[in-house]
C-alpha cells in the first residue's frame, strides 16, 4: 500500500532502542520500491528528552530502504542545505517511519562545501551503545559512497529534484484544502 498524499509520523531510535526524535505530521510527496519522500513545514519536533521544537524551513526528507542513510533537505533564503543522517534503512509501522541514528552526519552546502559532523558523538555512543565492527564498516563505508554521490551531484542532491518535490506538496496542500 502506497502512502503517497498520506500525512505520516517519523520515528527516530538510537541503537539500543530508545527514541532520539519525533517529526509530528510530515507529507508523503513519494513513496515507490527504494525510498519514501516527505515533506514538512513549520513541523513539530520531539526530543528524547521531550522537549519540543519546530522546524524553520521548510524540509524534503527522503527515507531509503536498503541504504544506511537518510537525507533532510533544507530549503533556506541561502539555497539547499542538505543534512545526511548515517542510518539504518528504515522500515514503515503504523503509518509511522521507523529507524536507528548511528550519530555520524555530513552536511552539503549550497557553495558545495561538504563536511562530516558529530564525529564525537560517534565515538562516544559506539562504546555506550557497543556497536559491532560491522555496523562500523558499514557506516565508514556509507560516509564515502555519499560523499562521491554528492561531489557528483547524483539524487537525491539534485536541487530541481528536491523544488519540484516541494512543489507536489505545495500542490497537494492547496488540494486538500480546497476539499
Amino acid at each position: 500500500m502506497s502512502l503517497t498524499n498520506k500525512w505520516i509520523e517519523i520515528q527516530g531510535y538510537k541503537h539500543d532502542g530508545r527514541m532520539h526524535r519525533i517529526w509530528d505530521n510530515v507529507f508523503v510527496v513519494d513513496d515507490n520500491d527504494e525510498y519514501i519522500v516527505v515533506a514538512s513545514t513549520k513541523t513539530k519536533v520531539v526530543e528524547h528528552d521531550f522537549r519540543v521544537w519546530y522546524t524553520k524551513e521548510p524540509a524534503i526528507m527522503i527515507f531509503f530502504k536498503k541504504r544506511w542513510w537518510n537525507v533532510i533537505a533544507m530549503l533556506k533564503n541561502t539555497g539547499i542545505t542538505y543534512y545526511v543522517n548515517l542510518a539504518s534503512p528504515y522500515v514503515i509501522d503504523n503509518f509511522k517511519v521507523k529507524y536507528i541514528d548511528y550519530d555520524f552526519d555530513l552536511k552539503l552546502y549550497p557553495n558545495s562545501d561538504i563536511r562530516l559532523i558529530d564525529v564525537r558523538e560517534y565515538g562516544y555512543h559506539r562504546k555506550k551503545y557497543n556497536y559491532s565492527d560491522d555496523i562500523d564498516k558499514i557506516l565508514r563505508f556509507n560516509i564515502e559512497e555519499i560523499r562521491k554521490i554528492m561531489q557528483k551531484g547524483n539524487f537525491p542532491f539534485v536541487d530541481e529534484k528536491i523544488k519540484e518535490y516541494y512543489d507536489t506538496f505545495l500542490n497537494s496542500i492547496r488540494k486538500e484544502e480546497k476539499k
